[in-house]
């Protein structure tokens, strides 16, 4: 389980980069990261649990300000993903709202097999 959250931490932080750099230059490039190479590189197994859902925690605070700050024109201002192509503020936060749902599930499905044992 530290390892899902030490990954929702660096996600958050990764589509934080995304969504400003759209927002200061439309049409910008984005790169794609390898979240498996991340983990290892980044020891997730090592990492504090309560660290990384506080990070997470501050850095969707932030993130969501930005989103409520917008106008409705620049939800469509978009980058331009290295594997999915055109990509929109809109999209990408669609996109962390169902990585978060699929993340929690998992972590749910862990935590319900630690009480049954």
């Amino acid at each position: 389980m530290v390892e899902i959250l030490a990954h929702l931490a660096d996600t958050e932080i990764a589509g934080a980069w995304r969504m400003r750099a759209i927002l200061g230059a439309p049409g910008t490039p984005l790169q794609a990261y390898d979240q498996d190479v991340w983990a290892a590189a980044g020891h997730y197994e090592k990492r504090d649990a309560r660290k990384s859902l506080e990070q997470f925690r501050t850095l969707r605070e932030a993130n969501i300000a930005l989103l409520k700050s917008l106008a409705p024109e620049q939800w469509k201002h978009h980058g331009m993903h290295a594997e999915r192509g055109e990509e929109t503020i809109e999209r990408i936060a669609q996109m962390f709202a169902g990585h978060d749902i699929n993340h929690t599930k998992q972590i749910e499905r862990i935590l319900a097999g630690k009480k049954a044992k």
